[in-house]
């Protein structure tokens, strides 16, 4: 999961740019970059780290220009490389940086496309690499000469969407012209525009969530449609066009779930509102399996859970506690890039406040549980100050499948719930009882609060993939390649371009 922001405007944007991607840190934590662009030069930054760390006067005042682009990056495949940091630039047609929320389903056969047809050279194994390229073919492709009119970058657009599989929200600068952005055509991942009316002229955001917008003054206009692409010139004029043949809107429920800041709207649902809904329904999964009396105390596992804990103990009319608090100087638990990361950070991130849990039997809501390493940390921890009883309580259902749309979570070995039932599930947490929520009650969560949500991305808990792309045999591959991801793309390339190991032909 990646944070992306692109501006246009009449004044310097670096610093417009800088305070988005602080608005945007919850979405990525490995990484950042700023690119901008002054007349037909780009300048750029970007380096493994938070935002305030990566960027310190000296780098901000190296970013000159009225147009630019960021983004805040947490590996989708664990990567931790700083070649790897976006934005990304690719020299022709014209010139253009990138930055990419998401994940390409058919990156490694456009590797090869690229390589045999286009001509074109990757230095990394990003997917956003990929992207920029297909982009750039694309509109060079279009174009003949030194022109460029927003038709054009349509229309190469359109041809993106028919070559690309996955999920991808994008920004991109086109040197001298302007910022384009563009959603896949399952509107899988959140992208959004704003927009603000200063003394010297229009300024237009494009940013992954509305907080983004609202933060920085920004008047939310839409979201941006599935297949939809905006061009924004350097004059500020926007132009807008549906690019692919059939869009529907997708969005993803881990959104809403846990990754959103909960003071967004995404596709026309506020994030807050969602899960207090999550609360609401399993407070009647929590009503019908425990008797009155067993429950002395409902806690939320900060932060993410605390709007369904809330309503939960509402609805139930339970005491309602803060048994933790948090140390906001830790990053979240679902983005550390390895198990033994997590489990440590688990103790630093958390404490327990052991009069709250002393004698008591206490429910824990949580949003998810992914990998369980964090649930059995906390659940520890409650045992540990005290708690007569520890129930533990999820306001998603189990996640029992890859993820393979921009969230880390590709490898079935990973999850806790695959291949294990719900009292397994349970003991291995180390809890005395267990409440996940219903898939459907997850989705009419989301629908209730904007009904024109009919369709939602859930394939991590109902192990549908709206792409179509997706198989048990993609699905091998993909492990395989988390584990040893060099070597079978070397073979694969090998394979499948009939190259020696010198790079020429047979």
């Amino acid at each position: 999961m990646c944070g992306i922001v692109g501006v246009v405007s009449s004044n310097p944007v670096n610093q417009l740019i800088y305070d988005a991607l602080l608005l945007l840190q919850h979405r990525g934590q490995d990484a950042a970059g700023i690119a901008t662009s002054h007349g037909n030069k780009f300048a750029m930054h970007k380096a493994n780290g938070l935002v305030r760390d990566v960027f310190r006067t000296r780098n901000m005042r190296s970013l000159p220009g009225n147009v630019g682009i960021g983004q805040v990056r947490y590996p989708t495949a664990g990567s931790t490389s700083e070649e790897e940091a976006q934005p990304f630039y690719v020299n022709a047609p014209f010139g253009i940086v990138l930055a990419h929320n998401g994940n390409l389903t058919n990156a490694v056969e456009l590797k090869i496309e690229l390589f045999k047809n286009d001509r074109r050279h990757l230095n990394t194994d990003s997917d956003s690499e990929v992207l920029l390229n297909i982009l750039a073919h694309q509109i060079q492709e279009v174009t003949s000469g030194y022109s460029l009119d927003p038709e054009a970058l349509f229309r190469a657009v359109a041809m993106l969407h028919r070559r690309v599989r996955g999920s991808y929200a994008v920004v991109a600068q086109i040197a001298g012209y302007g910022l384009l952005a563009f959603r896949d055509p399952y509107g899988i991942r959140p992208l959004c525009i704003g927009v603000s009316h200063t003394e010297v002229g229009v300024e237009y955001m494009i940013a992954s969530e509305s907080v983004a917008l609202e933060g920085l003054g920004f008047k939310f206009l839409r979201d941006v449609e599935p297949g939809e692409a905006l061009f924004i010139d350097l004059n500020g004029q926007l132009y807008q066009q549906q690019c692919a043949e059939n869009p529907s809107l997708n969005p993803c429920a881990f959104e809403y779930v846990y990754l959103a800041r909960p003071d967004s709207i995404i596709d026309g649902a506020s994030v807050y509102l969602t899960r207090l809904k999550m609360g609401e329904y399993l407070a009647e999964k929590v009503r019908n399996q425990f008797g009155h009396g067993e429950i002395d105390v409902v806690m939320p596992i900060p932060d993410s859970s605390r709007p369904s804990a809330m309503e939960l103990a509402q609805k139930l009319n339970l005491e309602y506690r803060e048994g933790f608090i948090k140390n906001r100087y830790i990053g979240r638990t679902f983005m550390m890039p390895g198990q033994s990361v997590r489990r440590k950070s688990v103790r630093q991130k958390l404490n327990a406040i052991s009069q709250e849990f002393k004698g008591k039997s206490v429910l824990l809501v949580d949003d998810s549980i992914v990998r369980g390493t964090t649930s059995r940390e906390i659940v520890q921890m409650a045992r540990e100050s005290g708690a007569k009883r520890v129930i533990f309580a999820s306001a998603a259902p189990p996640v029992q499948f890859p993820n393979v749309y921009g969230i880390d979570m590709p490898t079935r070995s990973e999850l806790i719930a695959y291949g294990r039932s719900e009292e397994e599930v349970c003991r291995e947490i180390t809890a005395d009882a267990l409440v996940y929520q219903d898939v459907s009650a997850m989705k009419r969560s989301i629908a209730d609060v904007n009904p024109a949500l009919r369709n939602i991305e859930a394939s991590c808990f109902d192990g549908f993939y709206v792409t179509g792309d997706v198989t048990p045999a993609y699905l091998d591959k993909l492990e395989a390649a988390r584990s040893n991801p060099r070597p079978e793309t070397e073979d694969l390339l090998r394979s499948q371009l009939n190259l020696n190991l010198s790079g020429q032909s047979d």
